[in-house]
């Protein structure tokens, strides 16, 4: 076998399909965020708005955060020094658990090196510690959830974007005295909808079911003291478990859980991805306590940040652009064509300096291609006004409207 050719065709075929992705290398400047350069090969640079960032907040550039990281580096090193086990675990995790924990009034909480970590590491121990445990799973759920689950060798049970009624069919249909896990998100990323968290709580209630929530694009920016959706509909305290991240709305990277002390404990002692990581270096750590405890003080982010997306929706429900109208921040416009929106967003960086990566397959199902937007606390009205004009350009300049579906 020419192992070089077989690979080369694999990549090939995913330039053919129009969804090769090309990595920019973007430099974020303190201070001028959602602006960044871009650097090209030939040695130039070029100013662009980001219109894709996770960044939500802006915590990424706020000086308490910069100056935690700064001092901490230089006062504690930079690395972690090994894994949580052996020689990782810093004062500094202690402190960040002990916030998360009161954040999310949990008895416990526990900090992974990413969210992703969090998810495969936490679903797969809590379902393959329960024998014959089930995992009802949401189509929607983010592929750390569906590793998590596989991981666990445990039976998996798919139910319906957001159907209630699905998942009480597939409940009815289960055994009643086996173990059983509901994994759900509150804010589907790709989708920018919310789930319906009362109705999915009620039935794994009635059904003697563990309720697993990963409030991942929620934490930070819903809630009081950004304590995520759960928290802002008043029944966070009816989730067993609460999964976030660091690396979104609080600016840094990083992910954790929150639950009873016996869950967060659990998973401490069986979760091959938190045993053999080294854990996040003290610099990390100290940014993001910082940036827990500003958010748990501060609303001004949160406003400009809920302010921004519904000026954009209503810009973009003016220009007759076909966005799908979710609860959330999140904004997915929707082209239906992989280069289409390859080329859509070639464009808007080379002609109009905005960044914005295109959404296909496998992460979004074929022909349902699109651009996610997320309007930061950081971008202004003359920065919207800029990108619709110049997507209803591209639009009609690329004739989208026979691709899109609304």
């Amino acid at each position: 076998m020419n192992y070089e050719n077989f690979f080369k065709d694999k990549v090939e075929s995913v330039k053919q399909e129009g969804r090769y992705r090309v990595f920019a290398h973007l430099e974020r400047q303190v201070g001028k965020f959602p602006k960044a350069l871009l650097h090209h090969d030939n040695g130039t640079t070029q100013e662009v708005t980001i219109w894709c960032s996770n960044d939500y907040l802006g915590m990424g550039q706020n000086p308490k955060v910069i100056e935690a990281v700064r001092e901490t580096a230089a006062k504690m090193g930079a690395g972690a020094g090994g894994t949580r086990n052996i020689s990782g675990t810093n004062i500094l995790h202690k402190r960040v658990e002990e916030s998360l924990a009161d954040l999310h009034n949990k008895e416990a909480a526990l900090v992974f090196s990413s969210g992703y970590v969090a998810n495969e590491g936490a679903l797969s121990t809590l379902a393959a510690l329960m024998p014959g445990c089930i995992i009802f799973s949401d189509e929607l759920n983010h592929a750390s959830m569906i590793h998590g689950m596989r991981s666990s060798k445990q039976a998996k049970r798919i139910f319906r974007h957001n159907d209630v009624a699905h998942l009480e069919t597939l409940l009815k249909e289960a055994p009643a005295d086996v173990p059983k896990i509901v994994a759900f998100e509150s804010v589907y990323s790709m989708e920018g909808d919310i789930s319906p968290l009362e109705e999915i709580i009620a039935l794994a209630k009635e059904y003697n079911a563990f309720t697993y929530l990963d409030e991942v694009h929620a934490v930070g920016l819903y809630g009081p003291r950004g304590a995520g959706v759960a928290a802002q509909r008043g029944i966070a305290d009816q989730i067993d478990l609460i999964e976030g991240t660091f690396g979104k709305a609080y600016g840094l990277m990083g992910g954790y859980i929150a639950s009873s002390k016996a869950v967060v404990d659990a998973v401490r002692c069986y979760a091959s991805g938190f045993i053999f990581t080294t854990s996040l270096p003290p610099s990390t750590l100290a940014g993001i306590l910082a940036s827990v405890e500003h958010l748990k003080m501060s609303d001004i982010e949160r406003q400009r940040a809920f302010q921004n997306a519904k000026y954009m929706k209503a810009q973009l429900e003016k220009a007759g652009l076909p966005y799908m109208k979710g609860e959330s921040h999140i904004v997915p416009l929707l082209i239906g064509d992989a280069r289409c929106c390859k080329a859509v967003t070639d464009q808007l960086l080379e002609r109009f300096n905005i960044y914005v990566q295109p959404i296909n397959y496998p992460t979004v199902p074929r022909g349902t291609e699109r651009m996610r937007l997320t309007a930061t606390a950081a971008h202004r009205k003359e920065d919207i006004d800029t990108l619709i004009d110049a997507l209803l350009v591209l639009w009609q300049e690329n004739h989208i409207s026979q691709y899109a579906v609304a």
